[in-house]
Order: structure tokens, then C-alpha cells, then sequence
């Protein structure tokens, strides 16, 4: 018999509450009560990122993070990073600028991994920006436009300061 919990928790800006099921992985419950689609269900083990969301300003593999884990968090996922009149973020332009969206599975892990590290300000070295960004897998191999994506933004987002 399946056990079920309230989880409260802001969700790209907005409180929500979910009964869930203690197993259920924070995936599911942003996907199925929330209609949340781009946080993609990939290797659902933490190791491709296609899953990644913003948990308190740290980003996590949620197929690996239980929902219940979720109550009292605040989250962002791609649908959070867009504007309220629907434009798109830097970092989603970029993306867009930079061809470095090609089949479109992956892009969402690698943006959300993107804005929880650039949110510092720091400049980061190629080499640097290529550690934060292993823990994402693209099968279409564009990892040279998602780095000049990711790049334009951190100096974009530096000449701002």
C-alpha cells in the first residue's frame, strides 16, 4: 500500500501542494501535477542531467531526489527561467543564438546547470566551464555551441556588473 504526503513548495515563483507518494522521485511530481515537460525523464539513475532543476539555488538530478525531499523548497525548472510576457532568458536566447539546440532533449538540463552557476558572477575558464557542464550528455554532440551559449551569457551577463 502506497503512502502519500503534502508537499508544499514554490515552483517557478509560485507556491504549490501535491499529495505524492513517498517514492515518487521530484521528477514525476513536477512532471505529472504540474505539466513541467521539460524537466525530461532520461537515464532516471542521475547520470545523463536531462532532469536537472534549481533547488534553493543549487542544481539537482531530480529523478534522484525524492519529492517529498521538495517541501518548503523552492524550485526552478526551464518553464521558471522565461519572462512573464514570454520572452526568453539570456541564457535560453543564447541557446537560440548559438544553434546549440539540436533535438532539444538535453538543453534543458544544461540551462538549468548553467543559470544555478553563472548566477555567481564569476568568470570561468573553458576548462572550468567544461567540469560544471560534465555531469550533462548530448547525444547530438553539440557541446561547443552549448559552451559558446553558456560563455556569451557569463561575459554578457559580467559586462552588466
Amino acid at each position: 500500500m502506497a503512502q502519500y504526503k503534502l508537499v508544499t513548495c514554490t515552483i517557478n515563483g509560485k507556491k504549490r501542494s501535491a499529495m505524492v507518494d513517498v517514492r515518487a522521485s521530484l521528477t514525476d511530481m513536477l512532471r505529472n501535477d504540474y505539466g513541467l515537460t521539460s524537466v525530461k525523464k532520461g537515464c532516471e539513475v542521475g547520470e545523463c542531467g536531462a532532469c536537472a532543476v534549481i533547488i534553493d539555488g543549487e542544481s539537482f538530478n531530480s529523478c534522484i531526489y525524492l519529492a517529498i525531499w521538495a517541501d518548503g523548497k523552492n524550485i526552478t525548472t526551464l518553464e521558471g527561467l522565461t519572462h512573464e510576457d514570454g520572452t526568453l532568458s539570456d541564457i535560453q536566447q543564447a541557446f537560440v543564438d548559438e544553434t546549440a539546440i539540436q533535438c532539444g532533449f538535453c538543453s534543458p538540463g544544461f540551462m538549468i546547470e548553467a543559470e544555478s552557476f553563472l548566477q555567481n558572477g564569476k568568470i570561468y575558464t573553458d576548462d572550468e566551464l567544461r567540469k560544471l557542464l560534465s555531469g550533462h550528455l548530448c547525444r547530438c554532440t553539440g557541446y561547443e555551441n552549448i559552451l559558446r551559449a553558456v560563455k556569451k551569457v557569463m561575459h554578457s551577463r559580467a559586462e552588466k556588473c
